[in-house]
C-alpha cells in the first residue's frame, strides 16, 4: 500500500507539473495577445486528446530542472521572493476585479445543481497539490516536528482563503458561461474594459506557475530519492551531488517524465487524472493515520487488531457504496439512508471499542477517529464524480505499479533490508555488545 501510495504521489507531481506547464503556455500567449493554440503544434495523426503538442511547456520544464539541480537553497530563496510578488498580484486582482463586480452574475448561483458542485469539487483538487511538498523538505528544516505542521496548515489555510476570494471575484466580473478556460482572469479583465490589467495578471500568473513548477521539481525529486533509498526504485536515483547537495538523477528523471506528459496531453485529461490520484492519496493518508494511531506491532492485542480492521473495512465499504450510488445518478434517497448510518456506526464503534495504541509526541491530528474517517468518506465520495475514462487510466497506472513492485521492488528492498540487518549485527559484534557466532552458527 505504501508503494502504491508513493507511486501515485509521483504521478500526481508529474501530471500536476505537466498541467501547470501547459497553462504557462496559455498565459504566455495571452501576454502576447495570441491564442494559445498558435504556440502549439497540431499533430493530426495522433488522438485528439494528445494531438496539441506544446514545445513551450517542455522548454519551461527544462529551465526549471536546471535551476532545481543547481541549488536547493537558491531555489527556496528564489521561490520566497517570487511568492511575495505573487501575493501583490493576487491582491491587485481582487481589488481591481471587485471594482468591476456585477452581482447579477451570481443570480444563477448553482447552474448545474448539487452534482455540478461536487463534480467541480473533485477536479478542484487540481489546486491542492504541492502542500505535501513541505514534508519532503524535512532534511532542510531546523525543527521539522514543529515547523512542518505549521507550514502545512498555515499555507493550506491561506491558500484556501485566497482561492475562494479569487473565485468569487472572477464570477462577479463575468458570467460563468463566459469564463475563458485557458486564461480566465486575463480575459475577464479584457472583457470588462481593463485591457491594460490583463498584462499584469498574465505576468503574475506566469510567475505563480513558475513558482509551482519549481516547488514541484524540488518536492518530487525528494520523494523519488526517499523511495530509491529503500531500493524499491533503482538506488542511483538516491544519489546526491557532492557539490550542489541536490538529487540530480531523481530531478532529471522526474522532470523528463513531466516534460513528455506536458508535450502531448490535453489539460482536461491531466486535471481529471490528477484529481483521482490526489483524492486516492488523501484517502490512503487518512487510513494510515487510523492504523498508526490504533495499532502498534507487538503491543496491540489480536482482538483489538481485528476490531480495528473490521471498523476500517466498514468505513471504506460504506463510503464506496455511497459514492457508487451517487455516481449512478439515481433519484432514490433510500440507499443513502443505509450507507451513511453504516459509516457513522463504523466510526462510532472504532471510537468506543478500540483503544488508541499510540499518542502523538508533539503534534497530532485532533478528533480521531472522526476527522480521518470523515476524510475517507469525503475523498471517496468526490471520486464518484470523476469520469470513467480517468479511472481506466488510473487503473492501468496502479496495475503497472503492482507489477513492478511484485517482480522488482519487493525483492530489491528485501535484499537491502537483509544486508542492513547483517551490517547492524556485525557492528554489535565489533562493539562487544554480543558474542560472535561459534561452531558455524
Amino acid at each position: 500500500m505504501a508503494f502504491v501510495g508513493a507511486g501515485n504521489i509521483l504521478l500526481e507531481y508529474c501530471i500536476g507539473g505537466a498541467a501547470v506547464a501547459r497553462a504557462w503556455t496559455s498565459y504566455f500567449a495571452t501576454l502576447l495577445n495570441q491564442e494559445p493554440d498558435r504556440f502549439r503544434i497540431h499533430a493530426t495523426s495522433l488522438h485528439e486528446d494528445y494531438s496539441r503538442l506544446d514545445p513551450i511547456a517542455v522548454v519551461v520544464i527544462v529551465l526549471i530542472c536546471a535551476f532545481a539541480v543547481i541549488s536547493t537553497k537558491g531555489s527556496s530563496r528564489f521561490n520566497y521572493i517570487l511568492s511575495i510578488v505573487h501575493i501583490g498580484v493576487i491582491l491587485f486582482i481582487i481589488i481591481a476585479g471587485l471594482t468591476k463586480a456585477d452581482t447579477a452574475n451570481m443570480r444563477d448561483f448553482t447552474p448545474f445543481g448539487a452534482r455540478g458542485i461536487f463534480a467541480a469539487s473533485a477536479v478542484l483538487f487540481f489546486a491542492y497539490i504541492g502542500f505535501d511538498a513541505v514534508s519532503t523538505m524535512a532534511e532542510e528544516t531546523k525543527n521539522p516536528a514543529r515547523d512542518i505542521p505549521i507550514g502545512l496548515v498555515g499555507s493550506m489555510a491561506i491558500t484556501t482563503g485566497l482561492y475562494c476570494i479569487l473565485a468569487v471575484t472572477l464570477c462577479l466580473m463575468v458570467p460563468f458561461a463566459d469564463i475563458d478556460k485557458d486564461a480566465p482572469f486575463s480575459v475577464a479583465f479584457s472583457q470588462r474594459g481593463m485591457n491594460w490589467a490583463k498584462y499584469i495578471v498574465a505576468f503574475g500568473a506566469l510567475k505563480g506557475m513558475t513558482t509551482v513548477l519549481l516547488v514541484s521539481a524540488v518536492g518530487q525529486a525528494r520523494y523519488l530519492t526517499h523511495i530509491a533509498r529503500t531500493h524499491m526504485m533503482p538506488p542511483w536515483l538516491a544519489q546526491v551531488h557532492p557539490r550542489t547537495g541536490t538529487p540530480v538523477n531523481a530531478t532529471v528523471v522526474m522532470l523528463f517524465a513531466t516534460a513528455v506528459i506536458a508535450f502531448f496531453t490535453d489539460l482536461g485529461i491531466l486535471s481529471n487524472l490528477l484529481s483521482i490520484s490526489t483524492l486516492f492519496i488523501f484517502m490512503l493518508v487518512a487510513v494510515s493515520l487510523l492504523v498508526r494511531r490504533y495499532y502498534v506491532t507487538g503491543e496491540t492485542t489480536t482482538a483489538n487488531r481485528n476490531k480495528l480492521v473490521a471498523c476500517i473495512v466498514a468505513i471504506l465499504l460504506s463510503s464506496i457504496a455511497t459514492a457508487t450510488y451517487w455516481g449512478l445518478d439515481r433519484k432514490s434517497w433510500v440507499p443513502y439512508a443505509v450507507t451513511v448510518p453504516a459509516w457513522l456506526v463504523a466510526t462510532a464503534c472504532l471510537w468506543a471499542f478500540v483503544p488508541q495504541a499510540r499518542a502523538p509526541k508533539l503534534w497530532g491530528t485532533p478528533l480521531v477517529p472522526w476527522l480521518p474517517s470523515a476524510s475517507i468518506a469525503i475523498n471517496i465520495f468526490l471520486l464518484g464524480s470523476i469520469d470513467a475514462k480517468s479511472f481506466e487510466r488510473f487503473g492501468f497506472w496502479t496495475a503497472g505499479l503492482l507489477v513492478y513492485y511484485i517482480f522488482i521492488g519487493l525483492h530489491a528492498s528485501y535484499d537491502e533490508s537483509k544486508a542492513l540487518a547483517a551490517e547492524a549485527a556485525a557492528r554489535k559484534v565489533e562493539d562487544g555488545q554480543v558474542a560472535p557466532p561459534t561452531n558455524g552458527k
